[in-house]
């Protein structure tokens, strides 16, 4: 597994394919396997013509795990992603980011617009500027001794997939304490690049797409059609939407 270094954290990424770059950012709990990989992403992708590039956040999948609530704003881990295309020789990608994915990459793209060809922010509607109301609850999941006790469902489904992911939960909770941070209004209505805003129709973690989109000068909105958070990831409707979305702003050789 090819790793790079960031911020004094090791840090593990993987690319399949050629052409234009694009940098897939997973979601909390995940990793760039279970997020993007196993769900079909990394194929859709390669197949389009791209190069898939996904990345094991900090706390995550095969990086580097501190336990430092301090170590997981969401501005330090849009700098990890900024550091692996640095390591990369790559000026600009388009970034596609799922729930805090999609919240890395909006910081990403308001710190560091010049690196975004464009980005998709799965899973994030306007809870990145409300922020997320179940984070304690999570957080208290996390650190619960046992499934059995919990009651919250949200609390209950991280619990269950950091348990499936194999998850460092200790991990996990300081990066939920800080990595869920809302974004400014002001700062959402300068992200100028092309922007897709992909939330499941029965997603009520995300908040709603649309009144997202508006704030951006080139934002626009998807429902993913049936959808809640957890089972919109790898949803074909997003897949198409995404990449006809990839096609008109950051058109691949198979597209040009």
């Amino acid at each position: 597994m090819p790793t790079f270094q960031s911020d004094g954290l090791t840090l593990n990424y993987e690319i399949v394919g050629e052409g234009p770059p694009v940098l897939c950012i997973h979601g909390f709990a995940s990793s760039g396997q279970v997020n993007w990989v196993d769900v079909g992403w990394v194929e859709t992708l390669v197949n389009a013509g791209y190069s898939a590039i996904t990345l094991d956040n900090r706390g995550h999948g095969k990086s580097d795990k501190p336990h430092d609530p301090e170590r997981y704003h969401p501005q330090d881990m849009a700098r990890d992603a900024v550091a692996l295309l640095d390591h990369l020789d790559l000026q600009q990608a388009a970034v596609l980011g799922y729930s805090m994915g999609a919240r890395i990459a909006a910081f990403m793209a308001f710190e560091h617009e010049e690196r975004v060809a464009c980005v998709v922010f799965g899973g994030m509607g306007m809870n990145l500027i409300n922020g997320l109301s179940d984070g304690n609850d999570i957080i208290a999941g996390l650190r619960a001794p046992s499934l059995e006790a919990l009651t919250h469902p949200t609390a209950r489904q991280f619990r269950i997939f950091a348990d499936h992911t194999k998850s460092d939960r200790e991990a996990l909770a300081a990066c939920m304490e800080t990595s869920r941070a809302p974004m400014a209004r002001a700062d959402v209505r300068r992200i100028n690049v092309p922007a897709l805003v992909a939330v499941g129709e029965t997603d009520a973690m995300a908040g709603p797409p649309e009144p997202l989109a508006k704030l951006m000068p080139q934002g626009e909105a998807f429902v993913i059609p049936k959808r809640d958070h957890m089972r919109a990831t790898g949803d074909k409707a997003f897949k198409a939407a995404g990449l006809a979305f990839l096609s008109r702003t950051f058109p691949s050789n198979s597209h040009s």
